[in-house]
């Protein structure tokens, strides 16, 4: 235990923590501080860090996130905030530091390595990627930034269109399983929630004591196939006041035919603490405005029978939201979400045309009282959409949730109702509950269970879209279903394990199917039951060493696995091939290991082994034929190599090292090998 003195109020920093009552320090009149070594998500290979730094009066240092214990991270699984400790849902976190330490671009290439997340790419780095969890299509998972549902209704292929750099994020929370009285209407199968940088993580002596502070990164890349990208942030905080504001922007020629793009995204955020106590609570206002932009040659995107289609897609948002109050806590929120989007069948050829728009106002509050945290939430959101081949339409969303948690030593209980009514589909309100326990039988043991309830409206393409190859359906029931989960979690300083059997009943599943092979797809409900097993261990071997000198040479492994099956119920016909809905991962195993080359090299392995289910269909040019061809089993390695400077750092990356030429999406080819080179600065005054 180090003591320091900031600003006349002193502080006790502990340096190692057992995660057991520390809540009884909040009656003490001093700030606070606990960092404790996390085992890391992903593979990495950063230098030791096990020996206690002592902190004085001549330095004031921000524990980095590596020194986080991430039990204490709050996590948004209810509408309440819980700890990860606290939570009785399996959440899977990346933390920023893992996230410097993967060198991805995208989100979407973080996801990758995130167990039971499904990344389906059409198009490279990022382009369009349909996002998908424990089985669920990429339209029944719900898409956040910050805590704001970022969920497209024209379609869900546009939901993964993020505009904040990979620099701008502090962590990537995914939660597993149906999460409606939490998320609302769209976290049917499972919700993927992106944090930013909310305040500074560099503070040196100088910024204390004029209270302020600047952080700046750029980084450049290129690589094959004509690519390209840059990007950069700058953040500034003084006082009680944060802002940011990154950019980003790449073009490449594809790796395969018609496959070329350009993008550019801007995100500009900021936050003001509104608290006058010491030490701070969480009142605040936030605020946050992004921008992205792409256009992108869609080769088979949507069809075989066009080998030349083009998009483009342009996003702009705005979020402000504010969190305020100690015994009853209010966080009200309302934002704006405008999407355009240009398709052509032909490139050169304008087709489809489309403008969206999403309005919404939301008030979620919470209170403690004794060992039972007690929330109430109401949202209500306005989706419309102008098109050329769609129509004008507008709907409602209202919903109300009624949450209640008992937080004791070893149990948590939480349960929830939410009522929902959506004017798409009637005026009448459905009721949906959950229930999540948790027990923590000893230390660094949890077992958790789960039953939740979650709907989805169909989107304006499930409902009115027209053309050759598909339709929609205006007369589609709007999906539900029912989620049961098993887990437990087994923590120590140098390995933590995650297991999880799940069971999902979805009715009025909506997927695209042919009746034959000389059909149109068209949009249909059905049945679908799913039940899937999970397993994963992340080891820091360092953490066992008994120096730092020793530990630094030590790997960290991550290995996980999923196994789904999937039963599929159609009542009124029989399928010949569906586009979505059988589509799924029967298998999907990931293994990563870091390792120290020497001094400040490091180099990361990563092994994605993936066997999808279901059959599409096989076109001769862009004619269509009687033949079904399954998918293959595919195995991909990629590599990168690392320089870590003190603000500075140099890596080459490759990616798909065995060159495997592999479909997600059926006659949609993805390419092989792909090397690129970069360079990052950092730096902060």
């Amino acid at each position: 235990m180090d003591k320091t003195c900031n600003s006349g109020v002193e502080q006790v920093v502990f340096r190692r923590f057992g995660r057991k009552g520390w809540c009884i320090f909040r009656s003490l009149s001093l700030n606070i501080r606990i960092g404790v070594l996390s085992v890391a998500t992903l593979a990495t290979a950063i230098s030791y860090k096990a020996h206690a730094e002592v902190i004085s009066n001549e330095t004031y240092a921000a524990v980095d996130d590596d020194e986080t214990d991430l039990d204490e991270v709050t996590v948004l699984t209810a509408i309440a905030p819980l700890t990860m400790l606290q939570s009785a849902r399996i959440v899977t976190v990346i933390t920023r530091k893992e996230i410097e330490q993967a060198g991805a671009t995208t989100v979407n290439d973080l996801l990758k390595l995130a167990s039971g997340v499904d990344v389906r790419q059409r198009g490279g780095w990022g382009v369009q990627t349909d996002i998908s969890v424990d089985g669920a299509s990429y339209e029944q998972v719900t898409v956040l930034l910050n805590g704001m549902n970022i969920s497209n209704p024209h379609t869900g292929h546009l939901s993964a269109d993020f505009p904040v750099t990979v620099c701008d994020i502090e962590r990537i929370e995914v939660l597993e399983g149906a999460a409606g009285r939490a998320y609302g209407t769209h976290a049917f199968g499972g919700a993927v929630n992106i944090v930013t940088k909310t305040h500074s993580h560099q503070i040196s002596v100088d910024s204390v004591s004029r209270k302020s502070c600047w952080e700046l990164e750029l980084g450049a890349q290129g690589g094959m196939h004509g690519t390209v990208l840059g990007d950069g942030r700058a953040g500034w905080q003084k006082g009680k006041l944060y802002s940011s504001m990154s950019f980003a922007g790449g073009r490449s020629a594809g790796g395969v035919p018609n496959s070329d793009w350009k993008k550019g995204n801007v995100y500009v955020q900021g936050s003001y603490s509104l608290s006058r106590s010491v030490p701070a609570d969480d009142s605040r206002l936030f605020w946050q405005l992004g921008y992205s932009g792409k256009s992108y040659g869609a080769n088979t995107f949507y069809s075989g029978s066009s080998n030349d289609q083009f998009e483009s897609n342009d996003r702009i948002l705005l979020n402000v939201q504010m969190d305020a109050g100690k015994k009853v806590h209010l966080s009200p929120s309302v934002y704006w979400i405008r999407t355009y989007d240009d398709y052509q069948w032909h490139r050169g050829t304008p087709t489809n045309s489309h403008h969206s728009d999403v309005y919404g106002v939301r008030l979620n509050s919470w209170f403690r009282w004794a060992i039972c945290r007690t929330a109430l939430g109401a949202e209500m959101r306005r989706e419309g959409i102008v098109s050329t081949s769609l129509g004008n339409h507008s709907r409602t969303n209202l919903s109300f949730n009624l949450e209640h948690n008992v937080l004791l030593r070893k149990w948590t209980f939480s349960m929830g109702l939410s009522a929902v009514m959506n004017t798409g589909i009637d005026k009448r309100f459905r009721f949906y509950p959950g229930v999540d326990m948790a027990f923590r039988p000893s230390d660094g043991w949890k077992i958790l269970l789960s039953y939740n309830m979650g709907l989805r409206v169909p989107t304006y393409t499930d409902l009115y879209y027209s053309s050759p190859d598909i339709s929609g359906n205006a007369k589609l029931k709007p999906e539900r279903n029912q989620s049961l989960s098993l887990g437990a979690v087994w923590s120590m300083p140098w390995i933590v394990v995650k297991t999880k059997v799940f069971y999902n009943h979805g009715t009025n599943i909506i997927d695209y199917v042919k009746e034959s092979w000389q059909d149109a797809a068209h949009a249909d409900n059905f049945d679908r039951d799913v039940i899937g097993v999970s397993a994963e261990a992340r080891l820091s071997f360092r953490n066992l060493a008994a120096s730092p000198a020793t530990a630094s040479w030590l790997p960290d492994v991550n290995v996980s696995y999923t196994y789904l099956y999937q039963k599929r119920k159609d009542a009124r016909y029989q399928v010949f091939t569906s586009l979505y809905g059988d589509d799924y991962l029967r298998h999907k195993m990931v293994f990563t290991v870091g390792q120290k080359v020497w001094k400040r090299l490091s180099l990361t392995l990563g092994l994605r082994v993936k066997d999808r289910m279901g059959a599409y269909q096989v076109y001769i040019g862009t004619r269509p034929t009687p033949e079904l061809r399954k998918y293959v089993a595919n195995a991909m390695l990629d590599a990168k190599i690392q320089w870590t400077g003190k603000h500075c750092e140099f890596w080459i990356k490759g990616e798909n090292l065995t060159d495997n030429h592999y479909q997600d999406i059926g006659n949609v080819p993805q390419p092989g090998i792909w090397i690129m080179s970069g360079v990052r600065v950092k730096l902060s005054i």
